[in-house]
């Protein structure tokens, strides 16, 4: 427990230290003094709002992170230890043949399993991709019709850990050197974990945030005495930046342990002790249960969204493409589903809202549009998983691990993500320009870009300095050992580096835009379908498979990087409007849902 209690203090540092912090001080605070009205609820009573002048001149800056936000990331580092854990030995499970005379897996030379070669392991590492992030969807209709988000993640961890123990019996010796059984309880395996993994993927990243509850500006004071805003969507972004920190402390000790757990000793160890520190979610959960901010089940509102979208388009449908494409996005698009428009018995009795829910609709949709572009990015990002692994086991890696190249990917968002949250963004807000999410996931998607364009150069150079050319990973000497290259696997570094950049600025921000632009009713909803993209993307990658292998990886990752550059310029240009309206968007109120009706 001391380690825990060391966790909590550099936690509370963090918390604290930031410049940016507002220190509110009860004296500072007044009864509503300003042009905007405010009813009283509880959160925001008894706080200053600043005025329009105030708004457009002083700093804007993040309050203070709740506590409970920090344990549901505790949660999630300990889920995200037993998920990357696992899968960062499943590239060698499924595609490296086991080791003569081992009975676990375990070679100083080259970890093995099952011998399925490089395509089968690309092709169940991107389903079982596919799988964790299709899963959320039914994890976030569950989560808002029948139990809650809490709940949902209760009972997601019961269904992941069944899983983990398959897993680890896929492994054990006995069972590990029948291919046929060992490969067909591993699938069992990974199609139950991912079943509790998307359960709790869904929810608990809009849980994280809801324990922040303001949702309006308001006056605060630096340490200093300067007067600033303390924006809630500040807040709420500064959330995630912290939320992802825990996720990758979680997957960069899970990855590296693992890797050697499996070369020293096998992969039943690299499979259990994730399952060990997945154990640590019920108990977090328990501690816990009386201190989170939790929203009751409010019924399926999926419907009735799609039903507003079906008002607002009638009239607008024609057979020319180009006029669909003005009239489906007109300004003025959403207007003639707004209750207002109808009066007493005109009104459809399905309008159980008023104007504002569907100016929240409206911006979920919106919100929606935009993830419709990840999945390119999510291909750049998926290269990590297998392609990446298998490109450090033809390159000189000195007695290091070949899956341990890929902990360098968390272990520069640990230590970008402070730098970036201290440092960065408060230069560049200071500097007067607005670094806004829609810019922030554009750049995500020409770092992206960058990543695989150092990833298709170092690849051609592996094939021109090995003396098998174009078919490295297959080649071997007169005794059968492998036969590398002659380059040192660490000049990998640029892709990890410049894809952790990416992360920042477009995974990240992505869970940020999905929280801050869905109606309450919705937070999972909408987070879900952020995630679902990565599926989208792992289904699109099933079409590159064939070129996964050699020897047509370095147009493999040619083609990911001319995608995610086009992407992020079309996806600019579409949305540079939308960006403009962002403080417009954030400042819809919460509407009001009959949802008896």
């Amino acid at each position: 427990m001391a380690g825990l209690q060391a966790d909590k203090d550099i936690i509370a540092g963090l918390a604290e230290a930031t410049r940016d912090e507002a220190e509110l001080y009860d004296k500072k605070k007044i009864e509503s003094t300003t042009s905007h009205e405010h009813e009283l609820d509880g959160i925001h009573d008894g706080l200053e709002f600043p005025t329009e002048e105030e708004r457009l001149t002083l700093r804007r800056v993040s309050d203070t992170i709740p506590w409970s936000a920090y344990l549901i990331a505790l949660c999630e580092l300990a889920e995200r230890f037993s998920y990357y854990g696992t899968t960062v030995v499943f590239t060698n499970f499924i595609q490296q043949p086991l080791p003569k005379g081992s009975r676990t897996g375990a070679s100083v030379d080259q970890a093995g399993a099952l011998g399925l070669g490089q395509r089968a392991s690309t092709g169940i590492g991107t389903f079982n991709t596919f799988w964790v992030y299709v899963i959320p969807l039914f994890g976030a209709y569950i989560a808002d019709t029948r139990w809650g988000r809490f709940k949902t993640i209760c009972v997601a961890v019961a269904i992941a850990l069944f899983g983990h123990v398959l897993l680890i019996i896929s492994a054990v010796p006995g069972v590990i050197e029948h291919s046929h059984g060992s490969l067909a309880c591993f699938i069992i395996a990974i199609i139950i974990m991912g079943l509790g993994t998307g359960g709790f993927k869904s929810n608990v990243s809009p849980l994280v945030a809801e324990q922040y509850k303001r949702s309006k500006l308001f006056i605060g004071h630096t340490k200093k005495g300067e007067r600033v805003i303390v924006d809630p969507m500040m807040t709420t972004s500064r959330i995630y930046m912290y939320f992802y920190l825990f996720i990758n402390v979680g997957s960069l000790i899970g990855q590296i342990s693992m890797a050697y757990s499996e070369k020293y000793v096998g992969f039943w160890l690299a499979y259990t002790l994730p399952t060990i520190v997945f154990m640590i979610c019920p108990f977090v959960l328990y501690f816990g249960r009386n201190m989170y901010v939790t929203s009751p089940p409010q019924g399926s509102v999926l419907s009735k969204s799609l039903r507003i979208w079906r008002h607002a388009a009638k009239g607008r449908w024609t057979w020319n493409p180009r006029q669909l494409w003005r009239n489906m996005t007109a300004d003025d698009f959403w207007e003639s589903a707004k209750p207002s428009n109808f009066k007493g018995e005109n009104r459809p009795r399905w309008m159980t809202f008023d104007d504002v829910w569907v100016d929240e609709v409206k911006r979920g949709f919106k919100a929606c549009s935009v993830f419709m572009w990840f999945p390119i990015y999510w291909l750049t990002y998926n290269q990590l998983n297998n392609n990446l692994t298998s490109q450090a086991a033809t390159m000189v890696t000195n007695g290091v691990p070949n899956d341990v190249l890929s902990n360098l990917d968390p272990f520069a968002l640990i230590i970008f993500i402070p730098i970036v949250d201290q440092f960065v963004y408060p230069a560049i807000r200071r500097a007067g320009w607005n670094f806004s999410p829609l810019k922030r996931i554009t750049l995500g998607f020409f770092t992206g870009s960058a990543a695989m364009v150092w990833t298709a150069v170092v690849q051609h150079y592996i094939y021109k300095r090995n003396p098998c050319g174009y078919y490295v990973s297959t080649c071997t000497d007169e005794a059968g050992n492998p036969v590398t290259s002659d380059l040192n696997v660490w000049i990998q570094t640029g892709s990890y580096v410049l894809i952790a950049f990416s992360e920042i600025f477009a995974s990240i921000t992505g869970l940020e835009y999905a929280f801050t632009k869905a109606p309450k009713n919705m937070r999972s909803l909408v987070m879900s379908v952020f995630l679902f993209m990565s599926a989208i993307s792992s289904a699109i990658g099933e079409a590159f498979v064939s070129l996964s292998s050699d020897p047509l990886l370095v147009w493999n990752y040619g083609v990911m990087a001319v995608l995610a550059f086009i992407a992020g310029c079309i996806f600019w240009f579409q949305y540079r409007e939308l960006d403009r309206q962002e403080d417009a968007l954030n400042d819809i109120s919460e509407g009001h849902l009959d949802e008896k009706h």
